[in-house]
């Protein structure tokens, strides 16, 4: 049995390295049928069905039977791809763990866009460019940037960065770790339907509550888990551990979401950044706290050091969560065989 739990975890283990070399190999291409976008699409469709059949009376009930049916439906297909492809031999099921892996994180296409608006902060001289910036960085983020400056851009994509290690990242490999690729992407769709439908507006407030709900309990652990990394992982992006950690201890819990708040104070002490405050949405202004409030304005430079961060932060978070996966496995076979 130690030996079958040894091979499980290395097998495991092959399958993110793999999975995280495609993703840098072919970051995270747009076609149509993209794991994600098909996700995205299932969602829309069962959204639409369950509306027509619920969703005046019972809007709640709707979105209940929207999530179970989309979250079941991806779980139960890469649970089956998963078996299908281990059953015709090792390398076919490292192979289709990697592919399921590979399209349940984006460490690749992050990276990117946030470089892509560093390179237009350093080249924004003038209102023209400045608004080739802010489109550059809606494409990252929700709120209105249409009137932000330089120090908002660049804040808004630190921001976007520290929160993504958690949801396009951090979680996805401790679901992998924990439960097998599979659980990876049951994750992911769990995530897109939140985006989809986790909105706090008169459509999606009751439609959209379970899958808000399941959203954060799959983020829970990953995000206080993710947190201590980025803590640990700062002197790799020439940051500082115990601001880090200090931040991360007194302000992790001041963000509204019950996980956003730890990646992002980690992020803003490791970094010595003044991130959160007020932000434009185009409902209207949330009005959030400052994290770091004592630390410099973010710059097109930090935007750099938040990318090399959150590599750090994925190998990290692999090393870590894979331990974890194999001391717990070793704790469940030491009481099993009492």
């Amino acid at each position: 049995m130690t030996e079958l739990v040894r091979h499980s975890c290395m097998a495991t283990g092959l399958a993110l390295l793999l999975g995280l070399a495609l993703d840098l190999a072919i970051g995270d291409p747009s076609f149509s049928l993209h794991p994600v976008r098909l996700l995205g699409g299932l969602a829309a469709r069962i959204e639409a069905l369950t509306r027509r059949m619920f969703g005046k009376r019972q809007p709640a009930l709707a979105g209940t039977l929207c999530w179970l049916f989309v979250a079941g439906t991806s779980a139960l297909c890469a649970l089956a791809l998963s078996s299908f492809a281990w059953k015709a031999g090792y390398l076919a099921g490292i192979a289709m763990d990697a592919c399921i892996l590979w399209a349940s994180i984006a460490p690749t296409d992050l990276s990117r866009h946030a470089l892509r608006v560093q390179k237009a902060l350093e080249h924004s001289a003038g209102e023209e460019h400045l608004t080739a910036t802010r489109q550059a960085v809606s494409m990252m983020v929700g709120r209105d940037v249409s009137r932000a400056g330089e120090h908002d851009i660049a804040r808004a994509c630190v921001e976007s960065v520290a929160e993504s290690c958690v949801d396009g990242i951090g979680a996805p490999i401790f679901w992998a770790a924990l439960a097998g690729p599979w659980a990876a992407f049951a994750y992911r769709a769990i995530n897109t339907m939140d985006s989809m439908f986790g909105h706090k507006n008169e459509r999606y407030l009751r439609f959209g509550a379970v899958a808000a709900r399941a959203d954060d309990a799959a983020n829970m652990l990953p995000a206080r888990l993710g947190g201590l990394v980025i803590a640990i992982c700062a002197p790799l992006a020439r940051g500082y551990v115990g601001k880090a950690f200090s931040c991360l201890r007194k302000q992790r819990l001041d963000s509204e979401s019950p996980n956003a708040g730890h990646p992002e104070s980690a992020f803003a002490g490791a970094l010595d950044l003044r991130l959160g405050g007020p932000v434009a949405y185009p409902e209207g202004i949330a009005y959030r706290p400052w994290l770091n409030p004592v630390g410099h304005e973010p710059q097109a430079k930090d935007i750099t050091r938040s990318v090399r961060l959150m590599w750090a932060q994925t190998v990290g978070c692999m090393l870590l969560f894979m331990a974890l996966r194999y001391g717990l496995s070793s704790v469940v076979l030491l009481f099993a065989s009492a």
